[in-house]
């Protein structure tokens, strides 16, 4: 398993040493556009799947949210609304600088962990149109998807899924197409992720790696803020500095440091969930 550490300390410089809430509540959506109008009635349209992960997916289990991982995602949450408080951010690209690094991992678990807070409307949706793996973790179709909307083959609530007794929904990638990057750039894609916001509260985008393709970085430009993944033993000093300096505009809201031992993780975890119970029996 693998760990969230310090997601957000560049951008919590910003905010002159507030401390974050231990638990906000889902942040009220603000700063859109007035010229923006809303999908009106889209989500009474949406078609509503079950949750099922797979079980490859490491996924956050409801159920089980004393689990290391769960914690280190809840305390992502945490400080990202605290953010949000601060300033609108709706739209987050989560990238990495190379592929294997846990992008879509960290993409899915956070969208989860947002989407456990009630009323908190989430979006995950998979822009990795190279290697879209979305669908696969939640074991959904991957078409129809965003590729088939702005090719003006699917409706936009054709192409979006939520997940049964939850605030998250899914956008999949759709269908495979020769031109990703070219497709990105169709205006289409702008208005579209001006107006998602309307309606959810986060909308996280799963984008390809910075340093292999110019999807991330495009849609960077498109978005509120980025957030790259990072992988223990694995992404280079080099790689992370070439891929922050590839991006067009520094809107990084922090790193998001994945693969620690499983045993770190626990020891703590599990030493102060064992003490709060016995002090509650």
């Amino acid at each position: 398993m693998s760990r969230v550490h310090d997601a957000l300390r560049r951008a919590e410089s910003t905010v002159s040493g507030a401390a974050a809430p231990a638990e906000p509540p889902a942040p009220i959506r603000q700063g859109m556009p007035s010229s923006v109008p809303a999908f009106d009635g889209i989500l009474e349209k949406i078609q509503t799947v079950p949750f099922t992960p797979s079980p490859d997916a490491s996924m956050l289990d409801a159920n089980r949210p004393s689990e290391a991982p769960a914690e280190e995602f809840r305390s992502l949450r945490t400080r990202l609304n605290h953010l949000q408080s601060l300033q609108p951010i709706h739209t987050v690209v989560v990238t990495s600088a190379s592929p294997a690094e846990g992008k879509s991992f960290s993409a899915s678990n956070l969208a989860v962990a947002q989407a456990q807070l009630e009323g908190n409307m989430t979006l995950l949706a998979d822009f990795d149109f190279r290697r879209p793996v979305v669908h696969t973790l939640f074991q959904i179709p991957r078409s129809p998807g965003i590729t088939d909307y702005l090719q003006g083959k699917a409706a936009l609530e054709e192409i979006i899924k939520r997940i049964e007794g939850t605030s998250l929904y899914i956008m999949p990638a759709g269908e495979a197409v020769l031109n990703p990057l070219e497709l990105l750039n169709l205006p289409d894609v702008k208005t579209l992720l001006d107006k998602l916001p309307s309606i959810f509260n986060w909308v996280i985008l799963d984008t390809p790696p910075l340093l292999f393709a110019a999807d991330a970085n495009l849609l960077s430009t498109l978005c509120h803020g980025l957030v790259m993944v990072v992988r223990i033993g694995t992404t280079t000093i080099d790689s992370v500095t070439r891929a922050i300096g590839s991006l067009c505009q520094n809107n990084i809201l922090g790193i998001i440091v994945n693969g620690a031992l499983k045993s770190e993780l626990y020891s703590k975890y599990t030493y102060y969930h064992s003490y709060y119970y016995s002090k509650s029996e």
